[in-house]
C-alpha cells in the first residue's frame, strides 16, 4: 500500500498533468477536500476551472456531477422531485444532481437566490430535506463551485450565509507562457481517463491520517488573536464568525498533510488565511484590496516562529 505522502504526491502529480502550473490551487482543492469542506472558484470564463473539478474528482476516484446554474434553474432541478409512480401506484423520490460524491456547481451566480440555497442544507449537513422526508448524501460530498465576476450581466449576488459555506476562494487566472503554449499543442496532453485514481481504501487512509494532525495551543492562541481582531479593530464591516475559525483549523490540518507533515505551523494558517477571508471581510475603512487588509491583520497579530 502506498504512504499517505506517496498518495498526495500522486494526486499533486496526476492532476498536474491536465491543470498546468497551478500547483497552489490544486493544494488548496485537495485541503478543502481532505477536511470535509467546499471551494469556490472566482474567475472570468475559459481559465480551466471546470478541467480542474473534472480532473480532481477523476484522480481522487469519485462520482462526478455537474450542474450549469442558469436564472431559470430551479432548487427541484438541483435537489430532485417526488412524482406519483404509477407502476407501484405511490409517490417517489427521484434524486437530483445533487446526489453525487463530487459536484460542480458551475456558475452559481447565475442562478436565484431561491435556487442558492437549495445547497445550503446539502453543504452543511449532507443531506436534503423534501416533502418531510430526509434524504443523506453520498460520502464523501465535495462542491466546487464557480463564480463569475459580479458585474458581468445577468449574475446575482451570493448571500452571506451561501458565502460562509465555502471554506476557500480563490482565482485560477492566465496560465504562464510556457503552460499556455503546452495547451495549445494539446496532443502532449493526456486525457483525463488515463490518469490515476484512488479506491475507497486509500481515501480511508488519507482521511485517517487527517485526523491524526496535531494542533498546538500556540497555532490555537494565533487563530484567537486573528478572530478578535477582525472583530474588534474596527477595520472590518463583521468580523471572522467562529465557523470560519473552525473551517480555518480544520483546512489547515489538512494543508500540513499536504506539505508532509502531521502538526499544523503558523505559515499554514497564514497561507490560507487569505483564501477565508477574501468571501467574509469586507473592508470598512478606506482598505480597497484583499492584500491591504491582509497585511493590516499580520500586522496586528504576534506570530511565534
Amino acid at each position: 500500500m502506498n504512504t499517505v505522502h506517496e498518495l498526495i504526491e500522486q494526486i499533486l502529480t496526476q492532476t498536474q498533468k491536465i491543470v498546468l502550473a497551478k500547483e497552489a490551487q490544486i493544494k488548496l482543492c485537495l485541503s478543502a477536500f481532505l477536511s470535509g469542506s467546499h471551494i469556490l472558484i472566482e474567475d472570468i470564463p475559459g481559465v480551466g476551472k471546470t478541467t480542474l473539478a473534472k480532473t480532481f474528482a477523476h484522480v481522487l476516484g469519485l462520482q462526478y456531477s455537474r450542474i450549469q446554474f442558469t436564472s431559470d434553474l430551479l432548487p427541484s432541478d438541483i435537489v430532485g422531485v417526488n412524482f406519483y409512480n404509477t407502476k407501484e401506484a405511490r409517490f417517489s423520490f427521484k434524486k437530483g444532481p445533487l446526489f453525487s460524491q463530487f459536484l460542480l456547481a458551475d456558475e452559481i451566480n447565475r442562478a436565484s437566490s431561491k435556487t442558492q440555497s437549495a445547497l445550503l442544507e446539502a453543504m452543511e449537513e449532507r443531506q436534503v430535506s423534501v416533502d418531510g422526508e430526509t434524504y443523506p448524501l453520498p460520502r464523501p460530498f465535495f462542491v466546487i463551485a464557480t463564480k463569475n465576476p459580479q458585474e458581468e450581466i445577468g449574475t446575482y449576488a451570493l448571500p452571506s450565509s451561501q458565502l460562509d459555506r465555502f471554506a476557500l476562494t480563490f482565482s485560477l487566472g492566465y496560465p504562464s507562457k510556457e503552460a499556455e503554449r503546452e495547451m495549445l499543442l494539446s496532443t502532449k496532453q493526456p486525457a483525463i481517463d488515463s490518469l490515476f485514481s484512488l479506491t475507497q481504501e486509500q481515501r480511508e487512509l488519507l482521511e485517517k491520517s487527517y485526523e491524526s494532525v496535531f494542533v498546538s495551543e500556540s497555532i490555537l492562541d494565533l487563530l484567537e488573536e486573528i478572530l478578535h481582531f477582525t472583530r474588534e479593530s474596527g477595520l472590518f464591516k463583521t468580523g471572522l464568525s467562529p465557523r470560519a475559525g473552525i473551517t480555518l483549523i480544520r483546512v489547515a490540518k489538512a494543508y500540513a498533510l499536504v506539505e508532509s507533515r502531521d502538526f499544523v505551523t503558523p505559515d499554514d494558517i497564514l497561507t490560507l488565511l487569505p483564501h477565508l477571508m477574501r468571501h467574509r471581510l469586507q473592508s470598512s475603512s478606506e482598505m480597497k484590496s484583499l492584500e491591504e487588509m491582509f497585511d493590516a491583520v499580520l500586522k496586528n497579530i504576534h506570530i511565534d516562529t
